[in-house]
């Protein structure tokens, strides 16, 4: 590659933050996990689930111990909203389990998404809209003003909704939709501006996800985010702090690693990293990763091979075999040298 090359790009600049902790702390448990194999993982196959694959899904993921699984964004398509309806009227969901929903902050799809969850017991709606510099000139055309009433009408309309039906036990999440590529002052702006509506305790938390939505700089530069987010946010133990990296770096696993030690709570992710572009963060490898450290990840991967088969048919998609710890020949060795040793 020729040396000039390069010079179109800049580098992802750091974060300033010089008394950072995050180093020399140790993961001693495992994060809150939300599957979203059903909606982040669907929308980025080639054939999307029908029902029966996304059933199996639903089941496997309930199986290995998923607490909180987004099952579709029902205000984008038919198929979701009908899937989501099948989920609660066939009683599919187990008491313990949340569904949640993904929503943008526009009064139609708020209101068709908590149509899709009449009668369900619990739910997690995910509200999102986008904030980086570019999505606010280019796509919105505002400033950030704009921005944020946007996501303060949204979370308005949603705390006006849930209301309405106090048999369902209502989660709220906001998503700045592009975190890795939002001033971080800004990011806190919005967040606490939507927390401000919510007006949660710590006995019933929010979600805030920070979401890597392109992954953009090194598992560290991700960390100094989340750790800066988390120090400087109000009301901190009324707020889950959830991250949901993506892997366009080839570094999503590491990133969620650092993340958690940065301060986040919960992670979202994907079965051995299905996913747009080249995926979200894998949680299987998430979750056996801290298992060989002796921290229980409060999923039973114990048959991993049952787990492949399935998602490779829901997928339509193989598990690399080389994949960690589920490839066909991770056990397998060639080199003379290994096999002699």
């Amino acid at each position: 590659m020729h040396v000039d090359a390069a010079r179109k790009y800049r580098p992802f600049p750091p974060i300033p933050l010089p008394d950072r902790q995050w180093p020399a702390r140790v993961l001693t448990q495992a994060p809150y996990w939300c599957s979203v194999d059903l909606r982040d993982g669907n929308q980025a196959l080639i054939e999307p689930m029908g029902t029966d694959r996304k059933r199996r899904m639903f089941e496997t993921l309930v199986q290995l111990g998923f607490k909180e699984i987004e099952v579709g964004f029902p205000a984008a398509s038919q198929t979701d909203f009908d899937f989501v309806r099948y989920l609660v009227d066939q009683r599919l969901i187990p008491d313990e389990v949340s569904i949640q929903v993904l929503t943008q902050a526009r009064e139609p799809l708020i209101r068709r998404s908590f149509e899709a969850l009449h009668g369900v017991k619990k739910a997690v709606v995910h509200l999102y809209n986008s904030t980086s510099p570019i999505q606010r000139e280019v796509v919105f055309g505002l400033d950030k003003a704009g921005i944020i009433e946007i996501a303060v009408a949204g979370a308005r309309l949603m705390r006006e909704i849930a209301a309405d039906y106090p048999d369902t036990d209502w989660t709220f999440e906001y998503s700045p939709e592009s975190f890795s590529a939002t001033e971080l002052d800004f990011a806190l702006e919005v967040c606490e501006a939507v927390v401000a509506v919510w007006q949660p305790t710590p006995a019933h938390r929010v979600i805030l996800n920070l979401p890597a939505t392109v992954e953009m700089a090194t598992p560290n530069v991700h960390a100094d985010q989340i750790e800066w987010f988390c120090r400087h946010l109000g009301c901190r133990d009324s707020v889950l702090i959830s991250v949901h990296p993506h892997n366009d770096r080839g570094t999503a696993v590491a990133a969620a690693e650092l993340a958690l030690l940065a301060g986040a709570d919960r992670v979202e992710g994907t079965l051995f990293g299905n996913g747009e572009r080249t995926g979200n963060v894998d949680i299987v490898t998430l979750a056996l990763n801290l298992f060989t450290q002796g921290i229980d990840p409060g999923l039973d991967l114990s048959d991993i091979n049952a787990v492949v088969r399935a998602a490779e048919y829901c997928n339509q998609l193989p598990v690399h075999p080389r994949h960690p710890y589920a490839g066909e020949l991770v056990f397998t060795a060639f080199s003379g040298s290994h096999q002699d040793a």
